[in-house]
């Protein structure tokens, strides 16, 4: 299995010290015991992205601890004023095989978040952001995405998040966690079978939520876009529960499709 979304450092610093800071020896210790292969690394540095900071020379270090084990991708505040430099010093010094995650206050088309869009689509980057009421934000149908998949086609889009999750469904309330059964023709459904370069990230609790509110149409969706869906937990802390876990291992379906939901398609994206 690849997490395709972990986190460690200092993010719950409210919490500190009963939530201290998730090192890199507790998340292989967590990963052992989950048999989960390798994690994605996705720092945070834009301060409305979490309740704390996880940095890219963080990631970096903890790869170079465990380079069999752990993947570092990296991540800066489009407010940053030297940010164009600053992604390819952490590409080209540092290695980082993506950007992410990408989550700020910023509208998701904002001319500052496409200055990063800009230089990932340069190098050819995975990027994994969020979407949510006001974070990265869109529209119902999600326009701003759309645009953005078409105006920069070299980056592999892998979208996350309460407002991108529930644009699974047609009749899409704008808000976290939405229950009950999904209506067909969602945004999501509809881009990522319209666009190549976009995927999804199942991981987090508005992951979780769109792939068990409606089981039924939920192995429909995992047939059609079995080759576009990538496993994840958005661990934070050492002290978390991730029903995802579990839910990959007992997805009805069959193993060609849980292998390439739990690790094929990261392969595939992170060409390793």
């Amino acid at each position: 299995m690849i997490d395709f979304h972990a986190h460690m450092g200092n993010l719950v610093r409210e919490g500190y010290p009963e939530k201290p800071p998730l090192t890199a020896h507790q998340l292989l210790d967590w990963m052992d015991r989950c048999g989960i292969d390798k994690a994605v690394l996705l720092p945070l540095e834009s301060p409305e992205g979490s309740w704390g900071y996880f940095l890219n020379e963080e990631a970096v270090a903890a790869r170079n601890l465990y380079p069999e084990r752990l993947i570092a991708f990296l991540c800066v505040d489009p407010r940053y004023p030297v940010l164009e430099k600053h992604i390819d010093f952490f590409v080209v010094n540092h290695g980082c095989k993506g950007f992410g995650e990408h989550v700020n206050g910023l509208a998701f088309d904002d001319p500052r978040n496409k200055r990063i869009y800009a230089k990932c689509n340069e190098h050819k980057l995975p990027l994994v952001f969020e979407i949510n009421i006001d974070l990265c934000y869109d529209e119902p149908d999600l326009p701003k995405l759309e645009a953005c998949l078409k105006e920069f086609p070299d980056i592999t889009w892998v979208g996350h998040g309460p407002a991108f999750w529930s644009a699974i469904s047609a009749d899409d309330p704008r808000q976290g966690y939405p229950k009950g059964p999904i209506k067909p023709g969602g945004a999501v459904d509809r881009l990522l079978a319209d666009y190549d370069n976009l995927y999804a990230d199942l991981s987090a609790g508005s992951g979780y939520n769109a792939m068990t509110r409606d089981p039924e149409f939920t192995l429909d969706f995992v047939e059609r876009h079995r080759t576009k869906l990538l496993w994840g937990s958005d661990i934070v802390s050492v002290h978390e529960q991730h029903p995802q876990v579990a839910w990959i291992k007992t997805l009805p379906v069959c193993q060609e499709i849980r292998d390439a939901l739990a690790s094929g398609n990261a392969r595939r994206v992170l060409k390793i």
